[in-house]
């Protein structure tokens, strides 16, 4: 996990006024990590195969600890007990849509 660290270094932690460029650049660094189905979604771990189960389990970690990694303290504590990147990226929404509307 060396790698995703460095790698994600560069990346501008996610703050109350950046959500929309955080998701873009989160968006595609997943997307290039072949991690992002398992973070919509689209990808899930209903398998019987255990060696799916498996490979599904190895990258819904890497996405989390992605996301966890990008983002500022406060926003951790909303999603340290989130068991998908699935779940975090929700309530990341679902935080940031809240406030969008609340600053209108």
């Amino acid at each position: 996990m060396a790698g995703l660290a460095s790698i994600l270094a560069g990346m501008e932690k996610l703050n109350h006024y950046n959500y929309d460029s955080w998701h873009t650049c989160m968006e595609s660094y997943l997307q290039g990590e072949d991690l992002l189905e398992v973070t919509i979604g689209g990808e899930t771990n209903n398998s019987i195969d255990e060696n799916a189960k498996k490979k599904w389990k190895i990258k819904a970690s890497k996405a989390l600890y992605a996301i966890k990694i990008t983002v500022e303290n406060e926003f951790l504590e909303h999603i340290k007990k989130a068991q998908t990147p699935s779940e975090a990226c929700d309530i990341l929404s679902k935080f940031f849509s809240k406030t969008n509307e609340a600053r209108l």
